[in-house]
């Protein structure tokens, strides 16, 4: 599976991060309400988005969100995790857009174009949010994420976090209501 392709949506465009990104996107992630209900709600402080950034392009998959009609990067998302049993599946995390892109359509195209392609290789894509995300939670449920029993804990600055996970496979997403 590549997990940084190019992908075309009505609003959007996702392509590869680049290093040459880091002002366009920090400008975004320095907004500290985009991080406030996120289980890394430091994360707007430019030495901790430094680091995620640096993570991100280490770890490849990880994608620009670019506003089709302005050009602008409005955010970015990963594919991650890639694992081969049962059919295969990949995360989709990690993913956040600047408040001027909330609500309305931005967030279901961006899932609906990584959906789309990532469950062209794997069976199933999972997300983790962390267990009091509520507003991470919800947009969960409003594109058809299916809520397991997982329960994991993951290290945040220092800290163990609980983190919940949702499921979205072929047949429901064919079926939900990201289908085209």
């Amino acid at each position: 599976m590549d997990r940084q392709p190019t992908l075309t949506g009505d609003l959007l465009v996702l392509r590869p991060l680049r290093t040459d990104d880091w002002d366009a996107l920090y400008g975004v992630a320095s907004d500290p309400l985009i991080w406030e209900v996120h289980p890394a709600n430091d994360r707007w402080q430019e030495p901790v988005f430094r680091q995620f950034f640096a993570d991100a392009l280490d770890k490849g998959g990880a994608l620009a969100v670019i506003d089709k009609a302005s050009g602008e990067i409005v955010g970015s998302s990963r594919f991650q995790g890639l694992e081969e049993a049962g059919g295969g599946s990949v995360e989709i995390g990690w993913t956040f857009l600047a408040r001027s892109h909330w609500g309305g359509r931005y967030n279901p195209e961006l899932k609906r174009l990584m959906l789309a392609h990532a469950l062209r290789f794997v069976a199933r894509v999972r997300f983790q949010v962390g267990a009091e995300n509520w507003r991470s939670r919800r947009a969960m449920e409003k594109i058809g994420g299916r809520l397991t029993d997982a329960l994991d804990l993951i290290h945040f600055a220092g800290r163990d976090l609980p983190h919940v996970t949702y499921l979205i496979d072929r047949d429901s997403f064919a079926s939900g209501p990201l289908s085209a």
